[in-house]
């Protein structure tokens, strides 16, 4: 957790996060995604491989699977947790090319560890647009938002701009076991 902290410390814009998330986040996230029935599955923001750990559990074995974190500490700590997944030290906006390179064009699930209150209107509505251009057809994103981080005028405006790409989204119940509590939002396109 203190590597965690750090890293907040030395670039709290690119991680977001003060700890790492729960256990108990990650099943909330992984469940909202129904990642059992996903052929293709992308991770933004791995952070320490937490949701990582979490999605290698719930997929087959078929299931192409890969993660995009931008920060070189994650990046080594997700793949010395989870030694199994493919992990690329990029941003979420290029994951148009690795579906490319792993021979997809889209992909069913992207599971978002990224802290997007954080985020500009312009950074915001471009990823959203990546995400949406990225899924396939009723393919799920699922993203999670920390208690009062949804007040704040990031977390409103990202809240406000997923009806303009998703068809469907939801919100699951608090998670008070995290620091901070946290829900998951769970959206189709």
């Amino acid at each position: 957790m203190l590597k965690f902290t750090k890293e907040f410390i030395l670039s709290p814009r690119s991680t977001g996060a003060i700890a790492p998330s729960s256990s108990e986040l990650a099943n909330t996230i992984t469940n909202a995604a129904n990642l059992a029935m996903a052929k293709t599955v992308v991770e933004f923001g791995s952070g320490t491989g937490v949701f990582t750990e979490r999605i290698l559990q719930n997929i087959g074995n078929e299931t192409v699977f890969f993660a995009l974190e931008i920060n070189p500490v994650f990046v080594n700590k997700t793949r010395q947790r989870c030694p199994d997944a493919i992990v690329y030290q990029d941003w979420a906006s290029n994951v148009k090319k690795y579906l490319e390179d792993h021979g997809e064009s889209h992909c069913d699930c992207i599971v978002s560890g990224l802290p997007w209150t954080l985020f500009e209107a312009a950074e915001q509505n471009q990823l959203l647009h990546v995400i949406s251009e990225s899924l396939r057809p009723n393919g799920t994103f699922v993203s999670f938002t920390y208690l009062g981080g949804n007040l704040s005028p990031g977390g409103r405006r990202f809240k406000n701009s997923l009806p303009s790409h998703f068809s469907r989204i939801s919100r699951t119940k608090m998670v008070w076991n995290n620091l901070p509590p946290a829900f998951v939002y769970s959206c189709t396109k």
